[in-house]
């Protein structure tokens, strides 16, 4: 990746530093970068989608 610089699909954040917190999302065959707080937020929105039983 080094001397890339990803945008954030969902808040436009930009990073160019190479960290490794930001999240790879392909779909159709096109990278889709989510940031570090933008993951955070949506791992939690899949993780609400589960069902109980995923818990146990």
């Amino acid at each position: 990746m080094l001397g890339a610089v990803r945008t954030c699909l969902r808040c436009a954040a930009v990073d160019d530093t190479d960290d490794p917190a930001w999240a790879l999302d392909r779909e159709g065959g096109e990278n889709r970068w989510l940031c570090p707080d933008c993951a955070r937020a949506h791992a939690r929105d899949i993780e609400a989608r589960l069902p109980p039983e995923w818990w146990s």
